[in-house]
């Protein structure tokens, strides 16, 4: 009977462990899915508010930062801020940002491609502006940043 019972709960914690092991990688991405889409719409609610400060929070703050635009490349997360400063010097320029994504791939536990679009409704002088974008999220220690935007 205690063989039985032993063989019983050796069967149930195998069983348990390969439920947990194929779970895993879904409920992490997910969660993943999940920060990510907080961040983005903490970076809408800052740029739409005229805060560039917080909305680059959701960038990665590091001189290796990539971003790519009409321009050509920028590195470091303070040279793209001020390139965002000159870009939309005011809240009239910035407007009202919205994403509209269309695709989120996990390309390993600790990055995810975030791609969609943006579109800035504006007043009429100003002109509304829209476009696509492709981002790469790593997962750090203070939770997911951008760390390379290629934005058109």
């Amino acid at each position: 009977m205690r063989n039985k019972l032993l063989l019983l709960l050796g069967l149930c914690l195998a069983f348990t462990t390969a439920c947990t092991r194929n779970h895993t990688p879904q409920a992490s991405a997910a969660a993943a899915k999940t920060e990510i889409r907080g961040v983005l719409e903490e970076q809408s609610t800052c740029w739409s508010r005229g805060d560039l400060e917080c909305y680059m929070q959701g960038y990665w703050k590091s001189d290796s930062l990539l971003f790519i635009g009409s321009r050509g490349l920028t590195y470091g997360w303070q040279q793209t801020l001020e390139n965002y400063k000159r870009g939309y010097p005011d809240a009239s320029a910035m407007g009202h940002l919205t994403f509209d994504l269309k695709e989120m791939r996990q390309l390993s536990p600790e990055t995810m491609l975030v791609v969609g679009k943006w579109h800035l409704k504006r007043d009429v002088a100003a002109g509304d502006l829209e476009g696509h974008f492709s981002v790469i999220f790593r997962k750090f220690a203070e939770g997911w940043k951008i760390i390379a935007d290629h934005s058109s």
